[in-house]
């Protein structure tokens, strides 16, 4: 019996199944990671060797953050871009640091209220999106939503409303900057949407009105297409999986009713497929792997599976191979395109963070705060488990040939100094 219990949808001989040609990955620039989960979304770096056996050298600098949070770092070159903040006034902070010794560039606080939310959530959990020009940050309060941008050198460019915010848990997901637009995925118990703003003026540049339904938690991946264009991949439960073209809010395609559950993982690109997830207490319920929809055509189910799943943590995709990072620690690897497990592996902990790859390594933070390394293959190989000595619920960021750690109030680098040089 096969663990992962999958309902095929299509025939399993996938390679008769018709689905889009993969696109050939883009080379990711190797000295910025520039929102969650880096490039695109799909958690891919390079450059970063984990240095093995492990020792605590390897830890070139260790700094103190000003509070606490969840969110994770962004990097664009010389500079490392992370939010925090006063728990007990929900003042909300974002902090720049220089990438190569740690050394605080500078801080700008923004006041908040206190309000209710979910015990494991934070009123920093939405990590900065940045590009050339401007670093961009989103918080919500129950009156309202708001995204903010800043210049690298912390003038404040511009500030926009989106209204208010409902959610019996709080705020997370992540802004993204995809060309000239910062988009934002504003799926909640109220009044819901999908938004994208100018990002020079924070101007709203197009919205796309949805249903009400749960909250969803998912920032938006991207999916290469044809040519060089660019599509988001939004989900939520209200309307399952969408396909947006990030320069005019067009809706490419979608799959609704995809997720019966709430959405918190976002969704990742797996050889062609868009693999996504939904789940509840505390746990995965379902993984969908879905054909995107082409020329007007709704997306289409190929495979789900119901067991074994991840919930909060994103799954990552590495050549054929997808991996589901379980929140209750058990780690599945399975082909993407077929859905034939591979392996599965029980570690010890609990999880958050969503993995990351680099130089041929998986890297995944557990709640308790140790960083995982695993072999990213077909074999289950774990190379280390480094304490970090506080917990954590942080996905890491790599550029520089570096990895950027986030725990609940510290920030660290792991790497040669050189690599920033």
């Amino acid at each position: 019996m096969v663990a992962l219990a999958i309902r095929l949808i299509a025939l399993i001989a996938i390679p008769c199944l018709s689905v889009a040609a993969p696109i050939d990955p883009v080379a990711h620039p190797p000295d910025t990671w520039p929102r969650f989960r880096g490039h695109d979304g799909d958690g891919i770096g390079s450059g970063f060797r984990f240095p093995a056996p492990w020792s605590e050298k390897a830890i070139r600098w260790k700094i103190d953050l000003p509070g606490s949070g969840h969110s994770s770092p962004a990097v664009w070159k010389d500079r490392v871009f992370v939010t925090s903040c006063d728990a007990k006034t929900a003042k909300r902070i974002l902090s720049c640091f220089a990438a190569t010794d740690g050394h605080v560039l500078w801080q700008r606080a923004f006041e908040s209220q206190v309000h209710p939310m979910n015990k494991d959530n934070s009123y920093a959990s939405s990590t900065p999106a940045v590009n050339e020009r401007a670093v961009f940050i989103y918080w919500t309060k129950p009156d309202e939503a708001t995204v903010a941008a800043l210049d690298h050198d912390n003038k404040e460019l511009w500030r926009s409303s989106l209204g208010p915010f409902k959610s019996q848990h709080g705020g997370g997901t992540s802004p993204v900057c995809v060309g000239d637009r910062v988009v934002v995925g504003n799926d909640q118990d109220g009044e819901s949407s999908l938004i994208g703003l100018d990002a020079t003026t924070g101007k709203v540049s197009w919205k796309i009105d949805r249903k009400t339904d749960k909250a969803a938690y998912s920032t938006p991946c991207v999916r290469r297409l044809a040519g060089g264009a660019q599509e988001l991949i939004f989900t939520s439960t209200s309307h399952g999986l969408t396909g947006v073209d990030p320069k005019s809010g067009k809706v490419n395609w979608d799959l609704a009713d995809a997720f019966p559950m709430r959405v918190v993982g976002s969704a990742a690109i797996a050889d062609g497929l868009v693999a996504a997830t939904c789940g509840g207490g505390g746990i995965g319920r379902k993984l969908v792997i879905a054909k995107p929809g082409d020329g007007g055509s709704k997306g289409s189910v190929v495979y789900e599976a119901k067991a074994l799943t991840s919930y909060v943590p994103t799954p990552i995709a590495v050549g054929g191979l997808l991996f589901l990072w379980g929140d209750k620690g058990t780690v599945v690897c399975m082909r993407a395109r077929s859905g034939e497990k591979v392996w599965e592996q029980k570690l010890e902990g609990t999880f958050y963070c969503s993995p990351i790859f680099s130089e041929g390594r998986l890297f995944c933070v557990s709640r308790e705060g140790t960083l995982f390394v695993i072999a990213a293959g077909d074999k289950y190989e774990q190379i280390a488990a480094v304490p970090l000595g506080e917990r954590s619920f942080a996905t890491p960021a790599i550029a520089n040939g570096t990895m950027y750690l986030r725990t609940e109030t510290h920030l660290m680098a792991i790497g040669s100094a050189s690599a920033t040089r």
